[in-house]
């Protein structure tokens, strides 16, 4: 409950950290502040508008809204002014900067890794737009009054303090008042008091704002040029010219996706992606479109050029907003974009959906689903049309999360198999299509190899692939925890089953069944002295250079999943995997001799420990004692084998 009179609050420690990391920022674009404000007023009038759809007292009779600016140069402020829903006690508390909301953790490792440089990127991002307002003021007051409240309330900060005050105040009518005390002009670099500075900045930023954006500006004119004035004769009073006040509206207000496409310029469909998607960098591309037929709508979709630093948080908003009749509904709609799709942002205009819309009828109205998957069809489209050059880029930022459609998106598996793309033991480095390693297998190569792994100098060198490279065989190197479930999804490309290099059996090399029959006494042995660690010992057909592998059944988890689960707290179950060992190598033969002279000597029990050690260890994972592991490989220098 709010307190009538004036409360001094504390800012928290975390939030104080990144006010003064804004206001000392190195940041020189301070014009942004504005933009800011003016998309905090626009969102505040996008809520009231939504809650008239179905409450229309909301608004009092007054439903021409607005978004004022009131330069003061004598007083040296500027106000920004809406008509919007306005803001509660408790919203000032929670609303106001949501910086502890985005996340100020991740905000100040991103600004950590931009060198301490605060950038527009980062404004948008992390939520904290309202306070790049101190960068060019002294002291914020906000007056503001809820639509639905009797109460309104004043908020006041300075520049570089560690808390500010709230308290009630009169206002005649909703919405919010944002008043800045200015810095002096070599502080804050430009006057923001400047009518043309000011008209600059919004048709720069904010000219797409769906309302209109107000500025009195004082002209050379007459006091009343719409009336004409006469003589007693009838004849044409020429009126003295005066300076006058005539109230402006600075933006177009264009609602670009409802336009055609020749009349927008590529500089209007990028200054619209920056209004749009808060990242002031260029889009990669984009699509817009106009579909007919039993419904109609509008899409105006965005692919960034660069991967938000937010892609894999848990609480990264979907791009897409959606909008009914140019009246915005909301701007995360996850139901017109499935959750692999993240990155795209942009606006859908659906005239026909019913206006009294939820979460929850969304989610279950044909309507929206039909939207959905013409979106997504007109988005791998785009994708698959991509120059080389572009998809390429496109690849290197977002290839990790179009992954994730191939577990989740069943019905356009087969399309986003087509786009992905995997670094081979054969490609040097570059990344390759499915369709482009079935070009190139060999006559007798029957499946697609591939083994996965924590990093590509790992997996690259595994001793699992050596029999595979021994026949020129090309094998994907997966490298992402997401490709797990890629080949767990997708089971086949082009007729070709996907097989990995790790689990069942290789059919790469003929066993020489002769030999097998003479370790097997000796295979036994190392299993019953390795009981508790593995589950079988077999020679191995993929080996060629190295002594010993781990490897799995054809339908067990893979060593690199288990190390996934392990990592996030899970235990999975039958870990134990089968010790494969290299009957020709010379240390093997050599440990056979040993057993057949004497199947107690002591020494076998270091060596079955090294050959499980060493297979451990080709697996990129750490040996289970390595005191005794240095021992024995200690005294293996000293005596040879």
């Amino acid at each position: 409950m709010a307190n009538s009179k004036k409360q001094t609050r504390k800012f928290k420690a975390e939030v104080q950290q990144v006010l003064n990391l804004i206001v000392n920022s190195l940041y020189s674009n301070k014009e942004i502040f504005l933009r800011e404000l003016v998309s905090n007023s626009s969102d505040a009038i996008d809520k009231i508008r939504f809650k008239s759809l179905t409450n229309l007292e909301i608004l009092d009779n007054d439903s021409k809204y607005y978004i004022k600016i009131i330069p003061d140069p004598k007083n040296n402020t500027l106000t920004v002014k809406d008509n919007g829903i306005g803001m509660t006690y408790d919203e000032i508390l929670e609303n106001i900067g949501t910086i502890a909301k985005s996340g100020t953790a991740s905000f100040l490792e991103a600004l950590k890794k931009s060198q301490d440089r605060l950038t527009p990127e980062l404004i948008g991002q992390f939520g904290v737009g309202f306070y790049s307002a101190f960068m060019v003021a002294d002291r914020i007051t906000i007056i503001t009054k809820h639509a639905e409240a009797d109460i309104a309330y004043k908020w006041v900060s300075e520049s570089n303090s560690s808390s500010y005050t709230i308290e009630e105040t009169e206002k005649d009518s909703r919405g919010t008042e944002v008043i800045l005390n200015l810095k002096s002009e070599e502080e804050r670099e430009e006057d923001f008091t400047n009518e043309w500075v000011i008209k600059h900045i919004i048709q720069k930023h904010s000219d797409f704002i769906t309302y209109p954006i107000l500025m009195d500006v004082e002209r050379t004119g007459t006091a009343n040029e719409d009336v004409e004035i006469l003589d007693k004769d009838g004849n044409k009073v020429q009126q003295a010219p005066q300076k006058v006040i005539k109230e402006e509206t600075l933006n177009s207000m264009k609602a670009i996706w409802m336009r055609d496409k020749s009349e927008i310029s590529e500089e209007e469909y990028n200054e619209f992606y920056n209004h749009v998607s808060h990242d002031y960098t260029k889009p990669l591309t984009h699509f817009h479109g106009r579909f007919e037929g039993t419904t109609e709508y509008y899409a105006l979709l965005y692919i960034p050029e660069r991967a938000p630093l937010d892609l894999f948080s848990p609480h990264q908003k979907h791009g897409v907003h959606l909008y009914c009749k140019k009246v915005f509904i909301m701007d995360d709609c996850k139901e017109l974009m499935p959750i692999y799709l993240r990155f795209i942002k942009g606006v859908v205009d659906a005239p026909d959906l019913n206006l009294n819309i939820s979460r929850e009828i969304l989610q279950h109205d044909a309507l929206v689903k039909k939207i959905k998957n013409n979106l997504v069809k007109k988005v791998l489209d785009l994708l698959q049309n991509m120059d080389k050059e572009m998809y390429d880029q496109f690849y290197r930022e977002f290839g990790r999360v179009l992954k994730e459609g191939i577990h989740g998106d069943k019905d356009n598996k087969d399309k986003i198999a087509e786009l992905l793309r995997y670094q081979t033991t054969k490609s040097d480095g570059k990344y390759i299509s499915f369709k482009e390693y079935v070009e190139n297998m060999k006559e007798d190569q029957k499946e697609i190899y591939y083994i996965t792994g924590e990093d590509f100098s790992l997996i690259q060198n595994k001793p699992h692939i050596e029999s595979l490279k021994g026949k020129d065989y090309e094998v994907f190197l997966m490298a992402d925890p997401v490709d797990e479930f890629v080949v767990q999804s997708l089971s086949e490309y082009d007729g070709k089953r996907l097989k990995s290099a790790e689990k069942g059996t290789l059919d790469t090399e003929e066993i020489d069944e002769r030999k097998k029959e003479e370790f097997s006494s000796l295979f036994d042995h190392i299993k019953s002295k390795l009981d508790q660690k593995i589950k079988e010992v077999r020679p191995s057909t993929r080996l060629i250079d190295s002594i010993s592998c781990l490897s799995g059944g054809e339908y067990d988890m893979s060593s690199y999943m288990q190390s996934l689960m392990k990592k996030s707290g899970q235990e999975p179950l039958n870990t134990r995997r089968i010790l494969e060992i290299n009957m020709e190598h010379p240390a093997v033969s050599r440990i056979k001799e040993i057993y057949d002279k004497d199947h107690n000597d002591e020494s076998l029990d270091d060596f079955y420990n090294l050959l499980f050690n060493v297979a451990l260890i080709g697996e990129g994972e750490k040996v289970d004692d390595s005191k005794k592991f240095s021992s024995a490989v200690a005294k293996l220098m000293a005596g040879g084998i």
